[in-house]
């Protein structure tokens, strides 16, 4: 049992390092969160917005910036966990593999990416809250970290299928772009007016759109919403794990031995020297 613990300890502490030298993700922490969320909330006009919230059925009327700002935090914090675990995914799959082929256990390397997941997740969560406290009151701030934490879990699990299957950089950043994109986008009460299509059902942040909406403006918690998000991390992670599984199996693959191209004990058949004299 000590022995595991050791092996946990040492491959989480490998990605909490990672994560720490990922500066660009530090200043997008620090910075981006608070100046996207805070210049939502100055420059879209506060007239209210009427849309119905699909999980209940009930008719809101917020104001424009106050629900412009909870779909720009659910826009940031996904896209910054996403990039947090392409990147420490991405460019420490060649550690990993090593680590494999010296035998250490693939279990503890998931468990450890999990864990600085969950960390990283609870940090970004909680001070995307705090920055929208700072401006308004949300009836469920709890609730409303809870809805952040999901979805920056999910998009992390991504980020972590996106790092063990592209190729380079370029295409794990663009994936994870305009997947936040599209996916946040078709679910802004401010650009489609709450839609009731059945298809945005189906996209990655549904359950934390719902949910972080009614804890912004309604009484009624939602965690059945909650559990749908949750269900999409368990889907991700499980694509996350068949990934990483795919990544570094081939490092455990026990290689045939080298086969000479003639029979053992029969020696080598030497070549005839090859005539280098000037011909007469």
């Amino acid at each position: 049992m000590r022995r595991h613990l050791q092996l946990f300890a040492t491959a989480a502490r490998f990605d909490l390092v990672e994560h720490a030298r990922n500066r660009l993700a530090m200043v997008l922490v620090a910075l981006f969160i608070p100046s996207w969320i805070s210049l939502a909330y100055a420059v879209i006009p506060s007239r209210t917005v009427t849309f119905t919230l699909r999980a209940t059925g009930r008719l809101l009327a917020p104001a424009g910036n106050q629900i412009t700002q909870i779909t720009g935090a659910i826009n940031a914090v996904t896209l910054i966990t996403g990039f947090m675990m392409f990147a420490v995914t991405f460019n420490g799959g060649r550690f990993d593999r090593r680590l494999a082929m010296a035998g250490y256990p693939r279990i503890h390397l998931v468990l450890a990416k999990t864990t600085t997941l969950t960390l990283a997740s609870s940090a970004i969560a909680t001070y995307a809250t705090a920055v929208i406290c700072t401006a308004w009151s949300p009836r469920r701030p709890l609730l409303l970290a809870a809805a952040l934490f999901c979805g920056a879990m999910t998009y992390g699990a991504l980020g972590v299928v996106f790092g063990s299957l592209l190729r380079r950089e370029v295409e794990g950043m663009f994936a994870l772009i305009m997947t936040s994109l599209v996916d946040v986008g078709l679910q802004s009460p401010l650009a489609s007016g709450g839609t009731q299509s059945a298809a945005i059902q189906f996209l990655p942040t549904y359950g934390t759109m719902q949910a972080a909406t009614a804890a912004g403006f309604t009484p009624e918690p939602l965690p059945g919403d909650l559990a749908v998000q949750i269900l999409w991390f368990a889907g991700a992670a499980l694509l996350g794990l068949l990934a990483f599984h795919r990544r570094t199996k081939d490092a455990l693959t026990i290689r045939p031995p080298l086969r000479l191209p003639w029979p053992p004990g029969h020696r080598q058949p030497a070549h005839p020297a090859r005539d280098t004299s000037t011909p007469r």
